[in-house]
């Protein structure tokens, strides 16, 4: 039997943990321009460039990076969308890096996710422990189509809770969550796609307005701020 040189056999053990690593995940951004996204209420063409037309977002260092302001001192809302849409329920990861008090998003189908620059802003709590201030922070956001959920004003019930509904001559008669009465008019049991978004291992929100399909995009709005390795994988 021949035998590999070692060097041979170390590229191909890093070439498999590195396919275990990527698992079906698709990027979403090459890393050296904005190839395959699209600036909101423009229709500049972004293929091949490395940055929009206002130098509001610019590729650059390998990530997609958000100026606080355009090449004519202007800032406000700007959006950055992928050309294409999801309607597949998917795993998106990426990774992002917030200037002090900086605010941005990520936009699941449409609706926004905040994402920011949580704990010098006093926002999420929960993420104190794992927030990497002025450092890179890793995003999931895990979408999930067609999911049942029972919501009482707004909210969704989660495991800890305890929810009792009384059901009298076809309509709800009396409602009670964790012991406390609640108007019938605010449960609400629906079916359709939710949003499971995590920080750097931590879940700190879940979103229960996602539309069927619809783009992924990044927002710029307050200060600077950057995003890197920007990558999908669709369910089947």
């Amino acid at each position: 039997m021949m035998k590999r040189p070692m060097a041979l056999l170390a590229l191909l053990v890093a070439g498999a943990a590195l396919a275990r690593e990527d698992d079906g995940f698709k990027p979403l951004f090459n890393g050296k321009d904005l190839t395959g996204w699209q600036y909101k209420g423009s229709k500049e063409d972004l293929a091949g460039k490395e940055s929009t037309g206002d130098e509001r977002v610019q590729a650059k260092d390998g990530a997609i990076v958000m100026m606080a302001k355009d090449k004519g001192g202007k800032g406000g809302i700007k959006d950055l969308n992928t050309k294409a849409t999801f309607p597949n329920g998917f795993h998106l990861k990426l990774q992002f890096k917030a200037s002090l008090k900086s605010d941005s998003g990520v936009y699941i189908r449409g609706p926004q996710l905040q994402v920011r620059d949580f704990i010098r802003r006093g926002e999420q709590s929960g993420l104190k422990a794992v927030f990497k201030n002025d450092g890179w922070n890793e995003l999931d956001i895990v979408v999930r189509n067609a999911v049942v959920a029972t919501l009482v004003n707004g909210k969704a019930l989660t495991a800890t809770d305890t929810f009792e509904m009384t059901y009298k001559a076809g309509e709800i008669a009396t409602a009670k969550l964790n012991g406390k009465a609640v108007d019938v008019k605010s449960v609400q049991v629906r079916k359709g796609s939710v949003a499971y978004c995590s920080c750097n291992g931590v879940l700190f929100e879940t979103m229960y307005n996602i539309p069927d399909t619809g783009a992924i995009g990044l927002q710029a709005e307050t200060g600077e701020f950057a995003f890197r390795d920007v990558k999908v994988k669709e369910s089947k």
